[in-house]
């Protein structure tokens, strides 16, 4: 991954919308308050809607010179030349995902097992390795994982020559952040501890510092 987005790499804010921001006014918090990686997370949304929020966002995400991701829509990524898409495990496969993108724009894909990374790390930039805790905003939630989980994962990659980057997801609040960075992820995927903040940007600031940056 190229430099500039392993610095930005760290935080990653996750969209959702909850009764006070929508979808593309909590990316505009989570900018404003200093996160680089913002990504657009609509996930029973017709890809109609997602593209119109995508193509508001974009320019905006350009001024913040951040890295804008979309959810899973792989064709509407290479579409709209955001800089990349994430995929869920269950969506397409990231080598199919690599045919169709290139090496150009950014990929990330969902594990929760040691396992999980083995088959995808060739066609993947980053994996988002979750849930830390149970989640609401996760329909289909995996085991969760713990610190424990984390250590066990982290150990078995970089121990037999994985060193794709993990950013760490899943119920995360800004108390577990540094015991999470100390078992092992490179950076800390948030959503509602941003979102549901009494004031969003804040609360973004607060974490940008944390995190060093």
């Amino acid at each position: 991954m190229d430099k500039k987005y392993l610095e930005a790499f760290s935080l990653q804010f996750i969209s959702h919308q909850n009764e006070r921001f929508s979808y593309e006014e909590g990316c505009l918090k989570a900018l404003e308050g200093g996160c680089r990686w913002i990504q657009l997370r609509m996930k029973d949304a017709p890809e109609e809607e997602i593209a119109h929020v995508a193509e508001r966002l974009k320019p905006v995400v350009k001024d913040y010179d951040a890295v804008f991701i979309l959810d899973d829509h792989v064709e509407l990524c290479k579409q709209l030349n955001v800089n990349g898409v994430h995929i869920g495990k269950n969506d397409m496969p990231p080598a199919e995902a690599r045919k169709i993108l290139g090496d150009q724009f950014i990929i990330g894909g969902t594990c929760n097992t040691y396992e999980d990374i083995q088959k995808i790390h060739s066609f993947v930039d980053y994996i988002g390795c979750g849930p830390f805790r149970y989640t609401t905003t996760k329909k289909n939630l995996a085991p969760v994982l713990g610190l424990e989980g984390y250590q066990n994962i982290i150990w078995n990659c970089r121990s037999n020559g994985i060193n794709t980057p993990i950013v760490a997801i899943g119920g995360i609040t800004e108390s577990d952040i540094t015991d999470i960075l100390n078992s092992g992820p490179n950076g800390i995927a948030l959503s509602g501890e941003i979102l549901n903040a009494e004031d969003p940007v804040s609360k973004t600031r607060k974490l940008t510092s944390l995190l060093g940056f």
